[in-house]
């Protein structure tokens, strides 16, 4: 059966068991993603369906919120017989899952980056203009940074490069995925970034990476504080002074007592020798010693160099170790001026290149917060919204309360209490405000430390300071919706190339799922949509699942929901044609991908 006898039409129309994805579908070929993914060279021969037939399927399998790869064709109404669909997506019939599973499998690295950089290269205008809004609204870019695991059994052994560590509360065997998304004003949450790491992965490791990955991906970034990193400079290279002359005086030290060792022994071993030809001479002759002869003189030599021999060894271990000491300092101390240097010399080239600087916020949780990742943000240009994992910040704030510290209420159980411009006894690195939080649930009490730095004073306003942070939620969300909505907890492929995809796909289809849905509403300029467009959950498990009508009348899609559906009653139409993507209002559209 030919694809013309197959596509839905004024006199034939094609029952879909999957609404939503014949809108999506639709959409898809207007923005040009299909035809970015058909353009991507693949090295699978093509037999019954053409491999990138089966990279469009398994995105469409993470639309539809297909929890496991099978499901596309052994689910209730298998996606690979929905011919409705495949017109939609532009494609003549779908694969069986074995045929998408072997297509998977087969990818290489380079295939796997330039599927990416094709999907990146259509949502990059979308992220353009919302950096755009952003900076036009808020005065500055909003990033969110968060690690989630990635569990197998943890008995698996068909998984690569899987470790175990925590996720959750548990200890799992799997992957740590790293996330980093930016606050949109029209669509809330889009994502930036997503890397793939072992289990065993800590946040602590991947802030630069994320901080990066977003740079990369929006092409903005602040203004490089240089000249905290000029003072730093300066205050390490004095300690280099200092620790060299440390070290000097630890050599000469070591020197001397080297040679007060040495002398030691040789004349001991001279002694020694003279003893006992001395002892043979005296017993050839038959002489008994007396108390002022050579050989009385000889044994007491040997006797004082014995007892001063184990002192003066002891002073030169002594030596040895403060000047191994020492030389460790000072290595330790000339690296952190190399880096310091070359550091210094990349901020500066960064704000050479960067003519147009904007303000960004990175909200990150503790366990991202370690004293070099917090500086190291300050010096890249960024404002910073955190929490402290020092547990000695915070004990150390509350032996600092007083019966006369005022609270500030933030929330139902929360309550704030703040210092301005402190370096917390010289544990941070930069003075920044730190926010001492009390929550009281019954009789337990409960406290963390909020950790801000930037160009505001966040002491004024704790409340606001207080919701800020806790913004950051809108990531959490994001992972709670990919494992809940996109089926992401369960992973669908083995290869560490589809796992790949997968985890960029599943960002793609959060970001595309909200880009379509303000271009559904804009498509309904008389009816209302029966469906809520603002709610990810719903479209994809409810409306990609229900059953319609389709009809193509040329250039214009309509869609009757049947008698089965949740929308009964409700019809759809939509154009289709080629669409302008959006273009930020001053730079061009640039493609990149991490």
């Amino acid at each position: 059966m030919s694809k013309q006898e197959t596509s839905p039409n004024e006199k034939h129309p094609l029952l879909t068991q999957h609404a939503m994805l014949v809108l999506w579908g639709a959409y898809a070929q207007q923005m040009g993603l299909v035809k970015a993914l058909e353009q991507v060279e693949l090295s699978q021969q093509s037999r019954t369906h053409q491999p990138q037939t089966k990279i469009i399927e398994f995105l469409v399998a993470i639309l539809a919120g297909l929890p496991h790869l099978q499901d596309l064709s052994r689910s209730a109404h298998p996606l690979v017989r929905d011919r409705a669909v495949a017109d939609a997506w532009g494609q003549p019939a779908w694969a069986d899952y074995s045929g998408v599973s072997r297509t998977l499998q087969s990818l290489s690295d380079e295939e796997v980056n330039a599927i990416a950089e094709a999907i990146d290269a259509i949502s990059q205008p979308f992220i353009d203009l919302e950096c755009e809004r952003a900076v036009a609204s808020a005065g500055r870019l909003v990033y969110d940074a968060d690690l989630t695991g990635r569990p197998v059994s943890n008995t698996s052994t068909t998984y690569p490069d899987t470790a175990f560590g925590y996720m959750g509360d548990t200890v799992s065997l799997g992957y740590q995925a790293a996330l980093v998304t930016l606050h949109s004003p029209t669509y809330g949450r889009l994502w930036l970034a997503n890397q793939l790491h072992p289990g065993d992965t800590v946040s602590a490791t991947q802030a630069e990476a994320l901080v990066r990955a977003a740079e990369a991906r929006t092409g903005l970034r602040p203004r490089r504080r240089t000249e905290l990193v000029t003072a730093r400079l300066a205050e390490a290279e004095a300690a280099l002074a200092d620790a060299e002359t440390a070290y000097d005086a630890a050599y000469e030290m070591h020197q001397a007592a080297s040679y007060r060792a040495k002398d030691t022994r040789l004349e001991l071993a001279e002694w020694s020798r003279e003893q006992l030809g001395l002892e043979r001479e005296y017993q050839r002759e038959n002489r008994q010693p007396t108390a002022h002869c050579k050989l009385a003189r000889a044994r007491r030599k040997v006797a004082t160099y014995e007892k001063r021999l184990p002192r003066t060894e002891n002073a030169l271990a002594v030596a040895e170790r403060r000047m191994a000491k020492r030389k460790r300092k000072l290595e330790a101390t000339r690296d952190e001026v190399n880096r310091l240097r070359q550091h210094h010399q990349q901020l500066l080239a960064d704000n050479e290149s960067n003519p147009s600087p904007v303000r960004a916020l990175f909200r990150i949780d503790g366990g991202f917060a370690s004293q070099q990742n917090i500086a190291w943000l300050i010096e890249m240009g960024y404002d910073v919204d955190t929490k402290a994992r020092s547990t000695r910040v915070r004990d150390d704030l509350i032996a600092a309360l007083t019966p006369e510290t005022v609270w500030q209420r933030v929330g139902g159980n929360a309550s704030l209490t703040a210092w301005a411009k402190t370096t917390a006894n010289g544990y941070f690195t930069y003075p920044l405000n730190l926010a001492l939080a009390r929550y009281q649930t019954g009789k337990t009490v409960r406290h963390s430390v909020l950790v801000h730095y930037g160009e505001d004073d966040a002491t004024a306003d704790l409340d606001g300071w207080f919701h800020r942070y806790n913004g950051r939620q809108t990531i959490e969300a994001g992972i709670k919706e990919g494992k809940n909505v996109f089926q992401m907890h369960h992973l669908k492929v083995r290869s560490s190339q589809a796992l790949l995809l997968q985890e960029h796909f599943a960002c793609f289809a959060a970001n595309f799922v909200r880009f379509a849905a303000h271009w559904l509403v804009e498509q309904q300029q008389v009816h209302q949509l029966p469906f809520d467009t603002g709610s990810v959950k719903q479209m994809v498990q409810v409306c990609a699942h229900t059953s319609a009508w389709v009809r193509r009348l040329g250039d214009v899609w309509l869609l009757t929901f049947t008698e089965q559906s949740l929308f009964a009653g409700c019809s759809l139409q939509i154009g289709i044609g080629t669409i302008q993507l959006p273009l930020p209002f001053v730079r061009g559209i640039h493609f990149c991908h991490f």
